[in-house]
């Protein structure tokens, strides 16, 4: 299996989590109608996402696998490309449990006090050690590669109408720039920067003429997950 290179895999992770935490701090209850970059999500629908994945996560690194590995931080994400049903039904439940908080607060604390929580489970588990999530083993080190990547990413959607809130952090950024390296099989353009490439290779922002001449062939496989 192609790895996405990160040596301190918990380490990407909190800091990710710090800073989309941060951001998520500062915000009151007209901020969290607005809307991000995600079709159909408002902030607090996006929150409620992020919350449920650390949530997944935090679940993840205590479910030990007797099992093989059968993915790593890197083909984890095969399995989730834009425009199927199970995308379409995950925006419909996020949108419904988001809008049942009647206070921002309530939500807002209860992510960040998760995200929290995860990034402390994170910091004591073994990489090596094989754990369970929907319906794959991967290596706990993998996993928390794949939860900083998810956080990442939608730290960049968070923020889409948010001009002033501070952008993802570096280590979170590099993660997703290798996981996408490893999906293509190859670097991007050496001249994207990380919130572009995170922004094309997601299906955010599709390829420039200028960009898909530079991809050639491997432009038709954006996005490369999503």
């Amino acid at each position: 299996m192609t790895t996405a290179h990160i040596t301190e895999p918990a380490r990407t992770l909190r800091a990710a989590y710090e800073a989309a935490s941060a951001v998520v701090a500062t915000l009151d209850d007209e901020e969290s109608w607005l809307p991000t970059g995600c079709t159909g999500w408002a902030v607090r629908d996006l929150v409620f996402h992020c919350l449920q994945d650390a949530q997944r996560g935090l679940v993840a690194l205590h479910t030990p696998s007797d099992g093989p590995v059968d993915r790593d931080a890197v083909t984890y994400w095969q399995d989730w490309r834009p425009g199927t049903a199970g995308a379409a039904n995950g925006r419909r439940w996020a949108r419904v449990n988001g809008s049942m908080f009647l206070v921002f607060g309530q939500l807002q604390e209860l992510y960040r006090e998760t995200l929290a929580a995860a990034a402390h489970a994170a910091d004591a588990a073994d990489p090596a050690r094989h754990v369970a999530t929907q319906g794959h083993v991967l290596t706990a080190g993998d996993l928390i590669t794949t939860l900083a990547v998810e956080a990442t990413v939608h730290h960049l959607d968070l923020t889409a109408r948010l001009p002033l809130a501070p952008g993802p952090s570096r280590e979170g950024l590099t993660a997703v720039r290798a996981t996408l390296d490893g999906l293509l099989g190859r670097p991007a353009p050496a001249d994207w920067s990380d919130e572009r490439y995170a922004r094309v290779g997601t299906g955010r922002a599709a390829p420039t003429d200028a960009e898909r001449a530079a991809l050639g062939a491997a432009a038709d496989r954006f996005p490369l997950f999503g």
